[in-house]
This record gives C-alpha cells, sequence and structure tokens, in this order.
C-alpha cells in the first residue's frame, strides 16, 4: 500500500478490524519511510449487477436508489435508518448471490416487499402502491386482502407451533410422572 504522504510503498499494519457489518477490514497504518499514520479498508469487490427497467432501458444496480425508496415507503413508521440499510444489504447480497447478473426491476421490486411484509405493512402498501403502480382503492384493497391472508397463514403456523409444543411439554410431564 503506498503512503498517500511520501508515496513509499512499504507500511505496517498497526491495526485490523471488522467493519459494516463484517463486509469490510479497516487497517491503519504506519508508513515505513516517513512514519505518517493512514486508514486502508479493504472490500470485496461485487461484479456489477444490472437492472432491466419496465422499458427494457438496462442500467448498473443502485443501492443508494433502491435505499432511497425504502426510506420513502417507511416514512413516519418508526423503524430505524440502520436496520433500512442491512435491508438494502441483504437485498444486494441475495442479488450478488445470484448467478445471472442481470436482473429485472420487477424481481428487485418483488424482493422488497418480500422483506417489507414481516417489517412494517403500512410500508409493505406504501411500497407496493408505487411499484405495482396502483391505479385506484380496488388495487389497495386486493393488496391489504393478501396481506391480510398472509399474516393469518403466519398466525396459524406459530398457533401450530405453539400446539406442537404444548403437546410435547404435556407428553414429556406426563412421562416424568410416570417414572416418579
Amino acid at each position: 500500500m503506498r503512503c498517500p504522504y511520501c508515496q513509499h510503498t512499504d507500511s505496517r499494519v498497526l491495526e485490523s478490524r471488522s467493519t459494516e457489518a463484517g463486509q469490510s477490514i479497516r487497517r491503519r497504518r504506519e508508513c515505513l519511510q516517513c512514519k505518517h499514520r493512514f486508514t486502508t479498508y479493504e472490500r470485496i469487490e461485487f461484479v456489477p449487477v444490472t437492472v432491466i427497467k419496465r422499458d427494457d432501458r438496462r442500467e448498473s444496480f443502485d443501492s443508494s436508489k433502491l435505499l432511497r425508496g425504502i426510506i420513502h415507503a417507511c416514512e413516519k413508521t418508526g423503524i430505524p435508518q440502520v436496520r433500512l440499510e442491512a435491508l438494502v444489504d441483504e437485498i444486494e447480497a441475495e442479488l450478488q448471490q445470484r448467478s445471472v447478473r442481470e436482473v429485472t426491476s420487477n424481481e428487485i421490486g418483488e424482493l422488497v416487499l418480500h422483506h417489507l411484509q414481516g417489517l412494517s405493512e403500512v410500508a409493505y402498501v406504501r411500497f407496493a402502491s408505487v411499484y405495482r403502480q396502483f391505479q385506484g382503492i380496488r388495487d389497495f384493497v386486493e393488496t391489504l386482502d393478501r396481506l391480510k391472508s398472509h399474516t393469518s397463514e403466519i398466525d396459524a403456523e406459530c398457533v401450530d407451533k405453539s400446539s406442537s409444543s404444548q403437546a410435547i411439554e404435556e407428553e414429556a410431564s406426563a412421562s416424568l410422572m410416570t417414572q416418579s
């Protein structure tokens, strides 16, 4: 690593630590010639993902653009900015793990909706209204019905799991009583 002060090429690492939720490594260095200290970051280089827009235009994936849309959908929901940034990181990581380097804006929108569904119903509906280009109240009602049925399915699964664990506890308790 070249020193930014004297351009000498040798330096020593004084400290290394993981930053950005483990996405990069921060290194504090000291130049071996002029003794100035400077900081470097080591990050994974991602292969750029191309987004195919609705009108067939292609552009590079821009995580800040995605974050702006999600922040707008989550206004006044009380969800911290850090959580929204983590959500964008998750979506970007999902896109990076795909074998294809092109993704449609529709796929990204569905990924966002999938993540927002468990995070905030209000944000989900707001994002869906823009992303799916709602034309009227019918679109809102259909989305709310879908969201409501999904929530009911999750509630039913929780009740099933709760009933199962309660049955297991009762069975274990009965087993212990018969042993003693």
